[in-house]
């Protein structure tokens, strides 16, 4: 064979084997979908996992904080069966997410001055600039309205609580909505940071779009504790009062009544039970400002040490297998060896995919009420 055609055939062997190689290779992988950032906020949010978290607070009969349990002085019962605790923690700071929610109506102008400091107090003492510590500020009035998204810098509140003008309306329940549906999520959350509310407001709601029921439910299912200050003045009843309670009651928190019982020591309080006490504390003295300052800083300070020292119990729950789905699960927590101890625990959480659990409201800002003509 000559030169040439031994060159062309060596080509045209060339060639088929190429084409033998490529018929026999895999066909390329479809490309892989990008997964979702798990850091990434998102509007809507639902705390539910297999294990149920639950903030405890325990006080002797004098309201004394009782600091020094163990796991094993707690049980925890779940519609009535007792669980095994898998996680206890009592240290001294623990991380959480606070929204601070704000009254703005007419009803806390009279002593406003001494509330705005007491919140900045607050702010400073659960925000100290610690990245584990954060917080966002709601306020309400007319509208309830996030100020300021969740972030560990506490001047950004303190900035806008200093500009804060009461005047309005009272939306007490779209603000909670707010806060359970609306604002910036922390990663962790809610086993840690925990996730708490605390309202400085009367209970009072003249504009909300949203129901009781409805904030409640919201707040039990993503875990949130509730804790409230509430404005109301010595000597007026409020009507509202059930509105703080359950709120709180409901979710393991309280209500701190700063006002109530300011002259119980002062000589001449029940011979003249009027907003004055006695003439020591007449309105308009220094001995009245001072009373009432320091009722409301001693109330916030009393909030803000229970949260960052509460007992933290999580299990996960062992169900009766022949017991029927149950939307709601109630919880007690007891101490058996404190009988007269006072505890504060919430009433229950929703399960996940439970047959006929109510869903969570809509993540949609509440509409604004028609304007005043």
């Amino acid at each position: 064979m000559s030169r040439p055609r031994r060159i062309a055939a060596l080509i045209f062997c060339g060639l088929v084997l190429c084409a033998l190689a490529l018929s026999q290779q895999a066909p390329p992988a479809p490309p892989q979908q990008t997964a979702p950032n798990p850091d990434q906020p998102v509007t809507r949010f639902r705390a539910q996992g297999n294990e149920v978290i639950v903030p405890v607070t325990v006080t002797d009969d004098k309201g004394r904080f009782v600091s020094n349990l163990v796991a094993s002085d707690f049980r925890v019962l779940d519609e009535g069966r007792p669980q095994r605790i898998n996680f206890f923690s009592h240290s001294e700071r623990q991380p959480i997410v606070v929204g601070f929610l704000v009254d703005q109506s007419n009803s806390i102008k009279i002593h406003w001055g001494k509330y705005q400091e007491a919140i900045l107090e607050l702010i400073w003492n659960l925000l100290p600039g610690d990245k584990q510590y954060t917080g966002y500020l709601i306020s309400y009035s007319n509208t309830a309205d996030i100020l300021v998204n969740t972030t560990w810098d506490s001047d950004k509140l303190v900035d806008k609580v200093r500009k804060m003008k009461p005047g309005g309306g009272a939306a007490l329940y779209d603000a909670v909505y707010l806060a359970c549906t609306r604002r910036e999520l922390v990663k962790g959350e809610p086993y840690e940071p925990r996730r708490v509310i605390v309202i400085v407001g009367d209970g009072h709601d003249t504009a909300s779009t949203h129901t009781m029921a409805e904030v409640l439910e919201l707040a039990q299912r993503n875990l949130v504790t509730v804790y409230a200050v509430s404005t109301q003045a010595f000597g007026f009843v409020n009507e509202d009062q059930d509105t703080l309670e359950k709120l709180t009651r409901d979710t393991g928190g309280h209500v701190e009544y700063p006002l109530n019982s300011l002259y119980k020591n002062v000589s001449g309080y029940l011979s003249n039970p009027s907003d004055e006490g006695n003439y020591a504390l007449a309105v308009g003295t220094g001995g009245y400002a001072a009373e009432i300052s320091a009722g409301i800083i001693k109330a916030v300070g009393g909030i803000g040490g229970e949260i960052t020292t509460q007992y933290v119990l999580r299990y996960t729950p062992d169900l009766d297998p022949e017991a029927k789905p149950k939307v709601f699960r109630r919880i007690k927590v007891d101490i058996p060896a404190l009988p007269n101890a006072k505890i504060f625990a919430r009433s229950g959480y929703y399960p996940n995919e439970v047959p006929g659990a109510a869903p969570a409201a809509p993540a949609a800002d509440p509409p604004k009420p028609p304007a005043k003509q």
